[in-house]
């Protein structure tokens, strides 16, 4: 073998690596770009995103779907539905008026039962007056009587009574004794009674009413005070925008009388 020989086998053998290295290499190529697969951190996000926004996709189309299900439904299933709705709001209108009338029931009955009250407390409050059960105060006279000479009899204090009652008189004291309806005049000459109390002058009688009315009935011709003063004695009417009268007389029970809607 000579020398120029073996130059030449040495780059023969030589070539057939660089061949084969350049083939593998376009391969390895071809299988990198394909496996494994090379996913980045972007990538992933931009994956999961795209995941979750495709299942919230899918899901909404189903809500979507599931609540339209009456567009697949008959014509007859769709009018007998709204016809139990029609059916529905009526009865609920029908209810509504019921519990309307109730309140406004309810309202009449305690406005009702609240003036019954205020007009039976009313009605109280006058017969405790009328029956001396109960104080008073309103404009009236005060109608003073001295009698010096012990002239005046009981007869005359009661027909005074009498004409301040025709006159309107509300609430009567006299000397310290509440004027009720049984009020009676005993006595005379110095020792009068009322009610079997025993009075003494001057006779003191404190009336509440319409004074323009009260007085002018005690000063007629011929009445009250011409018939007193006849007997020597002196009378003196005063008027007065408030005349208290606060003697009260016990409330009794009656013996014999009773309520006839008892």
């Amino acid at each position: 073998m000579s020398n120029e020989e073996l130059p030449r086998d040495k780059g023969h053998i030589g070539e057939q690596p660089a061949d084969a290295a350049k083939e593998l290499t376009g391969r390895q190529r071809l299988i990198a770009g394909l496996w494994p697969p090379r996913v980045t951190r972007a990538q992933l996000i931009v994956a999961v995103l795209l995941f979750v926004l495709g299942l919230g996709l899918a899901i909404q189309v189903r809500s979507n779907s599931d609540n339209s299900a009456l567009r697949g439904a008959r014509q007859e299933d769709l009018v007998r539905i709204l016809d139990e709705l029609d059916d529905r709001t009526q009865r609920l209108e029908d209810e509504k008026q019921r519990l309307d009338a109730q309140r406004t029931e309810l309202e009449n009955s305690s406005d009702q039962a609240e003036e019954a009250r205020k007009q039976t407390v009313e009605k109280e409050r006058q017969l405790g007056i009328l029956a001396g059960t109960v104080a008073a105060h309103g404009p009236g006279i005060t109608l003073t009587v001295n009698d010096p000479g012990d002239g005046i009899k009981a007869d005359m204090l009661l027909d005074a009574l009498q004409e301040l009652r025709a006159a309107g008189a509300e609430a009567i004291e006299v000397n310290g004794v509440r004027v009720v309806a049984n009020t009676f005049f005993s006595g005379d000459g110095g020792n009068i009674k009322v009610d079997g109390r025993k009075i003494t002058a001057p006779y003191v009688f404190k009336v509440i009413g319409k004074p323009q009315d009260l007085e002018p009935a005690l000063n007629i011709p011929g009445g009250v005070v011409q018939t007193l003063e006849k007997e020597q004695a002196t009378v003196h009417v005063e008027q007065a925008d408030d005349i208290v009268v606060d003697v009260l007389r016990p409330a009794k029970r009656p013996g014999y009388a009773r309520s006839s809607s008892s």
